[in-house]
C-alpha cells in the first residue's frame, strides 16, 4: 500500500466532516459518543426535551413519551418503540398499550391507542408483564429463546419480533409503564451501550409519568374527600327514607364521579315471607323460588332503579319495580353483584360473552355502554342493600383501582349511613310501642290477688291464708268442685249461648274448658297461674260494644267445641289443641271497637307500628306480653321448642282471623277438603293431614274464622241480638268516622242506614260466611249443625229484608201517587176551572 500524503488526509476529512469530528472527540479529547449526538445536538435534544417537559400540561403524558420515544428509535436503531401503561382493575394488575409502533418519522395521532382498542395483559403473559413483575429492566437477545415471550401481539398485527429492550418506569414501588424498544436494525441485538441511551432517555419520560401520576393521585383525593363532605352533608339532612338519602347524596356528589351515566337498584330487604304467603309453595301450588340469593339468604328483587344521566341534558329517572328485561339490569351484572358482593369493573363491556350486555344505543339519546363499574352498597350489618353501577369514564379510559377505590368509599359511606335511618326507624317504632304499652297499662292490669281469691277459694275451703302455703294437688281439687258442669253449661254444643251467664261465670267455663282437654295436668300448668292469666284475659278485653269478653269467650268456646265435638281433635297433639284454644281465647284482647281501616285512617299508634293486620297484631302481640310475665305464662313448663311451637302457633291462629285474608286461605282449604272427600278410611285421612304441617296451619286458620263468625251460626233469639250489638258497634265507627275524621262511612257503618240491616246480613251471609261452614260440614259431617244454625237465620233475615223492600215498595208507589196528585192539583189551579173547584182537594191527595 502507497504512502497516504497529508493534502489527501485533509481533503478526506473535508469531505467526510462527521467522521472528522467523532475522531476528533475520541482520540484528541478522550471523550465516547454513548448517544450517537454529537455534544452540540445532544444539547439542542436536551433542551427540546426540557422545553416540552415544561409544556407538558397542554399536551398531557403521552405527547412527551412519543417525542422520546421517536430519538430513542432513531439513537438505538430500533425498527420501532412501544409504551405500556401499567394500572390494576378488579384487585389484578395489568399493563395495557398506549402507544404503539413508533418511529422516527411515525405520527402521534397513529401511534395513540384509544382504549377500545387497547391491548390488555396481566403480569404473568408476556415480556412486558415479567417486566412490571419484577420492576427489573430486560434486553432479549432472542425473544425465542425467552420463556416470558408470548407472540398474541405479533398475531394480532402480523408483526414479527426478533429482540427487544424493555424497561420499567418506577415510582416508590409502584410501577407506571414499561417502555419497550424492539428489532435492532443491522445487528442481532441491543448493545450494552443501547441499553445505557435507554436508560438516559428515559429519565424524561420518568419524570413525565411521575408528575403526571402525582396529579392524577391528588385529582384522586381532591374528589374523594369532597365526595364524602357533600354526602355526610346530605346524609343527614335525611334520616326518614333510604330511598330520598341516597338519591340526595348520590345526586349532589354527581360531578366528581367522573362517569357519563350511573344507576342505583335498591334491594327488597324481606328476609322471610308471611306464613300464609309460603302456604302455596309448600302445598306446590306455587313454583319455589329458585333465582339468585344475596349473601344472606334473600331473594334478589331490585323494587326500585334510580338512573342518573350526565351526558348531555342532565336527567334523573326512577322505575319502580323495574321489570327483568329493563337495560340495567338485563346484563346481569348487578343481580351477579348483588349475589356475590363482587366489585366489578368491566373494560368493553358489550364484548364480554358472560353478561349480556346491550350493544347498541339504549335509549333515544344514542348513548352506548363501554365500561362498567358494579359495586354493593352494604350496610354496617354487611347485608347488600342495593347495587351501584358506573357506565364510561370520561375521559374514555376504562375504570381503574382508583375509581374503584373512590366509588367503594361512597358506597361504603351510604351502606354505613342506613345505621341513621335504621335507627330512627327503630327510635319511631319503640316511641309507638311506648305509647300503646302506656295506653295497655292504663286500661288493663294483671288480676289481682283478691280476684285470684274469687275463683280459687283455698281461704274457705282449706282454711289456708296464703295460696303459695297450699300443695298444688289441693288447688286443683279445689278448683275442679268449682266449676261448671260442662253439660249443664251446654259447654259442648254449637247453640251454647253466654247470655244467661255471668262474666265472672264465664271465667270458670273457661278454666273449664282447659281440664276437659286434659292439658293441665299433663303439661303441669300451676292452676294458680292458669287463673290469674284466665281472669287477666277477661281485664283484657275493653267494654266495646261487641268485641268485648263475652265476644272472646265465645269464639273459645266454639273452638273447643269443634276440636271435641266436632272431631277436629284428631289432626292435632294434646299440645297443638292447649295453643289453639288459648290464643282462640286472646284473639280479640284489647280490641278498641274500631276495625283495621280507622286505625289507618286515623293514624293510630297501631297503624304506625303494623303495616297490615293492625289489630290482630297487636292482639297477638298483647297476648305475647302476657307471656312474658311468669305469674302469667300458663306455657312455663315447656321446653323451648314446645314454647316457640306455641308462640307459632298463637301468631298462624290469631292473625288468621284478619278477614283480609281469609280470600286467600279458603280455596287451599277447599282442596284439602277435596282431597279427604277422596279418602275411603278416617285413619288415611288423618295421616294425610298430619303428615304436613302446613295443611293443619290451614285447616286450623280456617277453624279460628269459623269460631270467630260463630254468632252468624247460633239460634235466631241468640243470633238476632248479636247482629244488634255488631251493628251497634259498627254504627259507632261510623260516628266517629263522620265527627272526628269528617269522612261519610261506608253503608254498614251507616246508622243512618240501619233499616238497610237485614240486607246486609244476607249478603254477608252469602258472600263470607256460608262457604266456611258449607266447607266444614263436608270435611266433618259433626260440624252440620253450624251450617243449619246459619241456614236458618238467612231464612229470618231474608223475610225481613223482603219485608222491608215490600214497605219500602208501598211507601215508593204511595210517595209516587201524591206527586201525581199534587201535579193534578197544580194543573187544576193553573187552568182556573171552576168544575175543579167543587172537588175535594184531601180526596186529590189520596
Amino acid at each position: 500500500m502507497g504512502e497516504i500524503s497529508q493534502e489527501a488526509v485533509e481533503r478526506y476529512l473535508e469531505d467526510h466532516p462527521r467522521f472528522a469530528g467523532e475522531y476528533f472527540h475520541r482520540k484528541l479529547r478522550g471523550g465516547e459518543q454513548e448517544s450517537g449526538l454529537f455534544p452540540e445536538e445532544e444539547s439542542a435534544l436536551w433542551q427540546e426535551l426540557l422545553q416540552a417537559l415544561r409544556e407538558e400540561a397542554a399536551g398531557g403524558p403521552e405527547l412527551l413519551a412519543h417525542m422520546v420515544l421517536q430519538r430513542l428509535a432513531q439513537l438505538l436503531q430500533a425498527d420501532r418503540c412501544s409504551l405500556f401503561l401499567c394500572r390494576a382493575r378488579n384487585g389484578t394488575p395489568e399493563v395495557a398499550s398506549r402507544l404503539l409502533d413508533v418511529t422516527p418519522t411515525s405520527k402521534f395521532e397513529d401511534n395513540l391507542v384509544v382504549p377500545d382498542r387497547e391491548f390488555v395483559f396481566p403480569l404473568d403473559i408476556g415480556i412486558v408483564g415479567w417486566v412490571a413483575h419484577t420492576k427489573k429492566a430486560l434486553n432479549v437477545p432472542d425473544v425465542e429463546k425467552n420463556s416470558h415471550f408470548s407472540d398474541f401481539m405479533d398475531k394480532q398485527t402480523g408483526y414479527v419480533t426478533r429482540n427487544l429492550l424493555a424497561t420499567p418506569i418506577v415510582t416508590g414501588k409502584e410501577v407506571l409503564a414499561v417502555v419497550m424498544a424492539i428489532n435492532k436494525v443491522n445487528a442481532p441485538a441491543f448493545s450494552k451501550r443501547d441499553e445505557e441511551v435507554f436508560s438516559k432517555y428515559l429519565t424524561f419520560v420518568s419524570i413525565i409519568l411521575k408528575l403526571h401520576h402525582a396529579n392524577y393521585l391528588y385529582s384522586v383525593e381532591s374528589r374523594r374527600s369532597q365526595i364524602l363532605m357533600w354526602s355526610a352533608n346530605k346524609v343527614f339532612e335525611e334520616l326518614t327514607d333510604v330511598e330520598r338519602q341516597f338519591h340526595k347524596a348520590l345526586y349532589t356528589v354527581r360531578t366528581y364521579l367522573n362517569c357519563e351515566r350511573y344507576s342505583i337498584g335498591l334491594l327488597d330487604m324481606t328476609k322471610e315471607k308471611e306464613f300464609y304467603d309460603e302456604w302455596p309453595i309448600k302445598l306446590g301450588e306455587v313454583e319455589p323460588y329458585k333465582g339468585p340469593k344475596t349473601p344472606d339468604g334473600r331473594e334478589i328483587v331490585f323494587y326500585k332503579i334510580i338512573d342518573y344521566i350526565l351526558h348531555g341534558k342532565e336527567e334523573i329517572r326512577v322505575i319502580p319495580t323495574p321489570p327483568a328485561d329493563h337495560w340495567t339490569l338485563i346484563s346481569g351484572l348487578p343481580t351477579y353483584v348483588a349475589e356475590n358482593g363482587f366489585i366489578c369493573n368491566m373494560l368493553n363491556a358489550p364484548a364480554d360473552e358472560y353478561f349480556t350486555f346491550q350493544k347498541g344505543p339504549i335509549d333515544e339519546t344514542g348513548w352506548v355502554i363501554k365500561n362498567v363499574l358494579s359495586l354493593p352498597i352494604v350496610n354496617k350489618k354487611d347485608d347488600i342493600v342495593g347495587v351501584a353501577t358506573f357506565y364510561n369514564r370520561k375521559d374514555g379510559k376504562p375504570f381503574d383501582e382508583y375509581d374503584e377505590h373512590i366509588t367503594e368509599t361512597l358506597t361504603q359511606f351510604l351502606g354505613w349511613s342506613l345505621l341513621n335511618t335504621d335507627t330512627y326507624e327503630k327510635m319511631n317504632k319503640l316511641e309507638n310501642r311506648k305509647d300503646i304499652a302506656q295506653e295497655m297499662l292504663m286500661n288493663q292490669t294483671k288480676a289481682t290477688p283478691e280476684e285470684i281469691k274469687s275463683i280459687l277459694k283455698f281461704k274457705e275451703k282449706l282454711n289456708i291464708s296464703v295460696i303459695e302455703d297450699c300443695e298444688e294437688k289441693q288447688l286443683v281439687t279445689i278448683l275442679k268442685e268449682d266449676l261448671p258442669d260442662p253439660k249443664a253449661a251446654d259447654l259442648y254444643e254449637f247453640r251454647f249461648s253466654d247470655v244467661p251467664i255471668t262474666e265472672h261465670g264465664l271465667i270458670k267455663c273457661g278454666l273449664r274448658l282447659f281440664f276437659e282437654i286434659n292439658v293441665v295436668e299433663k303439661f303441669k300448668v300451676p292452676v294458680e297461674v292458669l287463673t290469674r292469666w284466665m281472669y287477666t284475659v277477661r281485664k283484657g278485653y275493653r267494654s266495646v260494644t261487641y268485641h268485648n269478653w263475652r265476644h272472646g269467650f265465645n269464639v273459645g268456646q266454639t273452638m273447643f267445641t269443634l276440636l271435641m265435638t266436632g272431631r277436629l281433635k284428631k289432626y292435632y297433639t294434646d299440645l297443638e289443641a292447649f295453643a289453639m284454644l288459648a290464643a282462640a281465647f286472646c284473639h280479640d284482647i284489647d280490641h278498641r271497637g274500631t276495625n283495621n281501616l280507622y286505625q289507618m285512617k286515623s293514624t293510630s299508634p297501631l297503624a304506625k307500628l303494623h303495616g297490615s293486620s293492625i289489630l290482630e297484631r297487636h292482639h297477638l302481640e298483647y297476648s305475647k306480653t302476657l307471656l312474658q310475665d311468669e305469674s302469667l305464662n300458663i306455657f312455663q313448663n315447656l321446653n323451648k321448642r314446645q314454647f316457640e311451637t306455641v308462640i307459632h302457633l298463637f301468631e298462624v291462629a290469631i292473625i288468621a282471623t284478619d278477614l283480609a285474608l281469609y280470600f286467600k286461605k279458603r280455596t287451599m282449604f277447599q282442596k284439602i277438603v277435596d282431597a279427604c272427600e277422596k279418602i275411603e278410611t278416617e285413619e288415611e285421612a288423618i295421616k294425610y293431614v298430619t303428615i304436613d304441617p302446613t295443611k293443619k296451619e290451614i285447616i286450623m286458620a280456617m277453624m279460628m274464622t269459623a269460631c270467630d263468625l260463630s254468632a252468624i251460626t247460633k239460634p235466631w233469639e241468640v243470633q238476632s241480638q248479636a247482629t244488634l250489638l255488631v251493628a251497634n258497634e259498627f254504627w259507632e265507627q261510623g260516628d266517629l268516622e263522620r265527627t272526628v275524621l269528617q269522612q261519610q262511612p261506608i253503608p254498614m257503618m251507616d246508622r243512618n242506614k240501619k233499616d238497610e240491616l237485614p240486607k246486609l246480613q244476607v249478603g254477608f251471609i252469602d258472600f263470607v260466611c256460608t262457604f266456611v261452614y258449607k266447607e266444614f260440614s263436608r270435611f266433618h259431617k259433626e260440624v252440620t249443625p253450624m251450617l243449619i244454625g246459619l241456614e236458618n237465620n238467612r231464612m229470618e233475615w231474608k223475610s225481613l229484608a223482603d219485608e222491608y223492600e215490600a214497605k219500602m215498595k208501598v211507601i215508593e208507589e204511595e210517595v209516587k201517587k201524591q206527586e201525581e196528585g199534587n201535579m193534578i192539583e197544580k194543573a187544576a189551579e193553573d187552568s182556573g176551572s171552576g168544575g175543579n173547584d167543587k172537588k175535594s182537594k184531601t180526596c186529590l191527595m189520596l
